[in-house]
């Protein structure tokens, strides 16, 4: 008998698993193309706010850490709107970031992943556009097939399904094209330690630095993670001297590109990592390059793509005087 509850049991994970990967490859097959999707309902009824949807995708293991009202800053700084309702918000699932960064460091690169809400006057329509699993892939150059990235799309879907009731993914009303520039941007350098210091010393004057160049350029920094002290560290995980990530915005890039792009928001804010595993000396940095917005938009009008080429000339030149 016991043998037989034993066959059981594994036919019935089998299953599971099975039925598991059938729905994550109906997802990446759904959105075929898509680096970005979009999932939309009616909400003539407002009852989908902001709050229920941070609600949802937590009660669906995705941590909403900041979700914005846009238009609440837009109006304040440009006295103009372009949608009804537009949010920004970023989340993640530490569980699924423990996993991949152990296999892939870039994981950093989204983590956190991001959002945007919105709907417009002409229509009652709320919309969340997000990165599908292909997008996901696309950029942290982790593949589509690997079971814990698949995972992690999945969970979007649910929280997506569960914070829009009978909603549906929507087709692009572009095509999306390629180019063959580097869809990140990545830098190394290396830490001299003077004295008594350690590398988390000598990774704090560098940040520190960092943010003092970052603030008089109108960057804003709405959230900041160390990983390895308050995620890696506390699960048993200390291949690193330090792991960290900054969530970026600039509101003059935003703002014009979610004009005609309110599904910006997969990419804004954008996620920069720098990080140093033990057993190297080289201090690693990268964020995603603006490319992954102009091709995934396609994006055409010239103001969109200064500013957004402008913005990343910024940090880049940033970055490349500080580790050079």
């Amino acid at each position: 008998m016991k043998k037989i509850s034993t066959i059981l049991v594994g036919v019935f994970l089998a299953l599971g698993m099975s039925v598991c990967s059938a729905e994550t490859l109906n997802i990446a097959e759904m959105n075929k193309g898509q680096n970005i999707q979009i999932f939309s309902v009616d909400n003539s009824s407002g009852a989908i706010t902001d709050k229920t949807i941070n609600k949802d995708f937590e009660a669906s293991g995705l941590v909403v850490d900041v979700n914005n009202n846009m238009n609440s800053l837009f109006e304040k700084r440009y006295n103009k709107i372009h949608h009804k309702m537009y949010h920004l918000a970023i989340f993640r699932n530490d569980a699924l970031i423990l996993k991949l960064i152990k296999k892939y460091p870039k994981i950093g690169l989204l983590s956190p992943l991001s959002m945007s809400i919105y709907s417009n006057d002409a229509k009652n329509t709320i919309n969340i556009s997000t990165l599908s699993l292909t997008g996901m892939a696309r950029v942290t150059q982790i593949p589509a097939t690997d079971p814990d990235l698949m995972e992690y799309a999945r969970l979007i879907d649910v929280a997506l399904h569960k914070a829009l009731p009978n909603g549906s993914y929507q087709p692009l009303s572009y095509t999306v094209t390629s180019s063959d520039k580097p869809l990140t941007t990545e830098f190394t350098t290396e830490f001299e330690l003077e004295g008594d210091a350690t590398y988390a010393d000598a990774k704090q004057d560098f940040e520190n630095e960092f943010e003092g160049e970052l603030a008089p350029l109108g960057f804003v920094i709405p959230k900041f993670y160390n990983l390895q002290e308050d995620l890696l560290k506390k699960n048993g995980q200390d291949d690193y001297d330090f792991y960290d990530t900054y969530s970026i915005c600039k509101f003059n890039v935003i703002f014009p590109v979610s004009k005609d792009h309110p599904e910006a928001g997969a990419f804004a804010p954008c996620s920069l990592f720098i990080y140093k595993k033990k057993d190297e000396d080289t201090v690693h940095i990268g964020y995603p390059s603006v490319e992954n917005w102009i091709d995934n938009l396609d994006i055409t009008d010239e103001e969109s793509i200064n500013a957004l080429r402008s913005s990343e000339g910024m940090i880049k030149k940033i970055l490349e005087g500080m580790t050079e």
